[in-house]
């Protein structure tokens, strides 16, 4: 699987534009689903997850991984391409079906975080005994920041060097008995209007 993939066509925009084949691309990026599989996750039939399926493969955004056979039954897993997705340059001009791609994709995210929190051990959400949260065995960040493009880019990048670091060392972590396996969402962008409102202190008045 490709870190990330450049969607090239319209056709292969507008396969993913659809709220249902996203929660399936979500779900193929995180491991391979035969149709049946995912038929009986989104509680469908199979006939619609089977047309659902041809349309992502048709446009190359999902691929066939292996096959079994059971029962004289040739069963066939499917898997997403890539972890990510990015748009070409050239697709500018379908701006508005790129940003709710991106939409469903994100919304999608929180939903597969929700149940892994549902889901968590015990000990996930335990032991933050300091007020320092960087002690903390979990993250839960709330954060609102003004700042430049250039400075977002920056902290951007920096974010995706020490993931990459993590990544670097997963193989030899995977070594050590008392390594746990951790699950990172951050999500990061613009809004409009900040959710905190804090009442200004009489000092800071004066």
């Amino acid at each position: 699987m490709k870190p990330m993939l450049t969607l090239q066509t319209h056709e292969q925009l507008k396969a993913m534009s659809d709220p249902l084949r996203s929660k399936m691309m979500m779900l193929l990026i995180e491991r391979p689903f035969t149709g049946q599989q995912l038929a009986a996750e989104l509680n469908l039939s199979r006939a619609k997850v089977h047309y659902h399926l041809k349309e992502l493969a048709k446009n190359n955004l999902i691929t066939i991984v292996r096959t079994e056979e059971k029962n004289g039954i040739v069963q066939k897993f499917y898997q997403s391409v890539a972890s990510g997705f990015v748009p070409d340059p050239t697709l500018l001009p379908h701006k508005e079906e790129m940003g709710e791609v991106t939409r469903s994709f994100a919304l999608e995210s929180v939903e597969r975080t929700r149940k892994n929190i549902i889901s968590a051990p015990e000990e996930a959400f335990q032991e933050h005994v300091s007020e320092d949260p960087t002690e903390w065995p979990f993250m839960i960040p709330m954060i609102e920041v003004t700042a430049t493009k250039e400075d977002y880019q920056k902290f951007n990048r920096g974010f995706h060097q020490l993931v990459n670091e993590l990544r670097q060392n997963a193989k030899q972590a995977e070594q050590n008995p008392s390594a746990k396996l951790y699950r990172i969402d951050l999500f990061a962008f613009q809004i409009e209007e900040s959710n905190f409102v804090r009442e200004q202190d009489e000092d800071d008045e004066n």
